[in-house]
């Protein structure tokens, strides 16, 4: 037990202290499902051979492990991507990385506009996991 009690000017400074811990774990936006962190996946030749390649290579001592790239929401952090692919895809995924893109500038007749600015996700996989989009 306190022999006396604190001061209120300490008490309010705890107070916005607690506050701010708390403004501080809902910076990266409102709570997301799975569907809607995973937008979708990027099939071009380069994600579709990082995919592929299982094989064991002679200069390297361990398999290279299956890598998967989705076009992911942008405020989905690494752990959030990690939790949305386990989820609807049923894998264990060992590593995430992200790369932010900005939007291009395209022209339309006389005006120029930009797209979106959008994130991708590489997502490597168990060795014994796969994933099959067709």
């Amino acid at each position: 037990m306190r022999a006396r009690p604190r001061p209120k000017r300490y008490v309010k400074k705890l107070e916005a202290r607690a506050r701010k811990r708390d403004r501080k774990i809902n910076l990266n936006g409102p709570e997301l499902r799975p569907h809607q962190i995973v937008l979708r996946p990027l099939v071009t030749e380069k994600t579709t051979h990082q995919s592929t390649r299982s094989e064991r290579r002679t200069d390297e001592e361990k398999p290279r492990r299956d890598a998967y790239t989705f076009k992911v929401a942008l405020h989905a952090t690494k752990p959030q991507i990690k939790w949305a692919v386990q989820e609807l895809f049923g894998v264990r995924v060992e590593k995430v990385c992200t790369q932010q893109h900005a939007g291009k500038k395209r022209r339309y007749r006389f005006k120029i506009g930009e797209l979106s600015n959008w994130k991708k996700a590489i997502v490597t996989l168990h060795e014994q996991d796969r994933i099959e989009f067709f």
